[in-house]
């Protein structure tokens, strides 16, 4: 875009450039002669004119864009409405950025924020426009009107709406109201009693008003209330007169409340000591005769706790003579079981060693008479117990084709033969003496 507004300064402006030639002559121009302050200006030409148009066109299209520019940013607390010009379509557009075509669409914003209408010229008694009283005295009002815009009805009402909604629609609502309001009540109830009910009033018919214009009303502050100088000077004494009245009102009943309560502490003082001394007497009564019956009751009481200690003692006697024979007889019956325990022990080891001493009996006449059956258990149990202690045994071999550790064991048939005889008499005793 520079480059086409040089080109147009410059065709403007007849800068020396001629259109190239095929002898160089461009060259030459270019190169440095002077031109003569009195040549005649030459039409543009239609290069120029070409160039010319295109730059007031995009200089055309900027101011528009600047004018009016396709992208419209919305802050925070803002809403905006755009309408098509051509199907009348509206849209609602919270924080951000909006397309707006130049055209075809037209946007309004407007603020969300809660905003404040304070009326300046009733603020006070002597203002430019003072509320009137029922009793028609003109007097000031600090008041303070809290209102928003409803969002939900900008899209419908949007059109309809002045640029200065506070200026147009509120300002004018809440004057036409509350000069109607005011003028219902006096001087005395605005300032005093009556304020809850007006603010209340106000309120509620404000809200039906604002309403109907798309705007939310969020509250009604009545403030200080200007009042005339005289009025106020009125007001102040008849306020002194009406609290000396009531001070004196109030000082004669606290002063006839003392009297009756000088009475009164007076009467329960003597119903208090009449009540004092009479239960004093009674309780001296009730202390004697409390005293006579006690007796009556603590000599049989003494009685029968000597009694009771006689007896005491005889069951303690008797109980000392139980324990002792007790104990006797315990320590003799422990020492007959002790006994007779000891006696059984006894019995019961003869018994044991007697049958210990059979079976062992038993056990050899089996294993003498096996050892007579089977001689060669002898050479195999000697083996046995050899097996883990000799490895090899070198021995001569008998003469009678015996077991080679016979030479070894220091025996031969006859031993073992008498050895057998010796056995069997040895079981023969044993069987004789299980049958007897």
């Amino acid at each position: 875009m520079k480059a086409t507004w040089n080109r147009i300064t410059r065709a403007l402006r007849r800068t020396p450039a001629v259109e190239p030639t095929l002898d160089g002559a461009q060259d030459e121009i270019a190169a440095g002669a002077p031109i003569a302050a009195s040549r005649p200006l030459a039409l543009p030409s239609p290069r120029t004119l070409g160039w010319l148009v295109a730059g007031t066109a995009v200089v055309a299209a900027g101011a528009m864009v600047y004018r009016n520019p396709p992208v419209q940013h919305l802050d925070q607390g803002e809403l905006g409405v755009r309408v098509n010009q051509f199907t009348g379509s509206v849209s609602q557009w919270r924080d951000g950025s909006v397309w707006v075509l130049p055209g075809l669409h037209s946007v309004r914003v407007f603020t969300l924020r809660d905003q404040t209408y304070r009326p300046e010229q009733m603020r006070q008694a002597t203002g430019g426009a003072p509320l009137q009283s029922v009793e028609g005295l003109s007097f000031g009002l600090d008041l303070s009107v809290r209102y928003a815009l409803d969002p939900a009805a900008m899209a419908a009402r949007s059109a309809q709406l002045p640029d200065n909604i506070g200026a147009e629609i509120v300002e004018p609502a809440v004057q036409g109201l509350i000069y109607k309001v005011f003028a219902r009540y006096t001087v005395r109830e605005i300032f005093s009693s009556k304020r809850a009910e007006i603010q209340q009033i106000i309120e509620t018919e404000l809200r039906t008003r604002l309403a109907a214009d798309g705007v939310l009303l969020r509250h009604v502050q009545i403030g200080k209330v200007d009042l005339p100088a005289e009025y106020r000077r009125g007001m102040d004494s008849l306020l002194a007169e009406e609290l000396a009245s009531e001070k004196m009102r109030y000082t004669l009943e606290l002063k006839d409340k003392r009297v009756k309560e000088t009475e009164l502490d007076a009467s329960a003082d003597k119903v208090r000591r009449e009540v004092a001394a009479e239960a004093s007497a009674r309780e001296q009564v009730i202390a004697a005769r409390a005293q006579e019956e006690a007796m009556k009751h603590v000599l049989p009481f003494k009685q029968r706790q000597i009694e009771q200690r006689q007896l005491e003692a005889e069951a303690e006697k008797v109980s000392r003579i139980k324990a002792a024979e007790g104990t006797a007889q315990a320590r003799r019956i422990e020492a007959s079981g002790e006994a007779d325990a000891r006696q059984k022990l006894a019995e019961a080891e003869a018994y044991r060693m007697d049958r210990i001493g059979k079976v062992n009996a038993e056990q050899m006449a089996r294993e003498g008479a096996l050892v007579t059956r089977h001689p060669l258990l002898i050479q195999k149990t000697l083996a046995d117990k050899l097996s883990d202690k000799i490895q090899v045994i070198i021995a001569p071999p008998p003469t009678n084709g015996d077991f080679i550790g016979a030479a070894l064991l220091g025996g031969n048939r006859n031993a073992q033969a008498v050895a057998a005889q010796a056995a069997a008499a040895d079981d023969a005793s044993t069987t004789q003496a299980t049958e007897q």
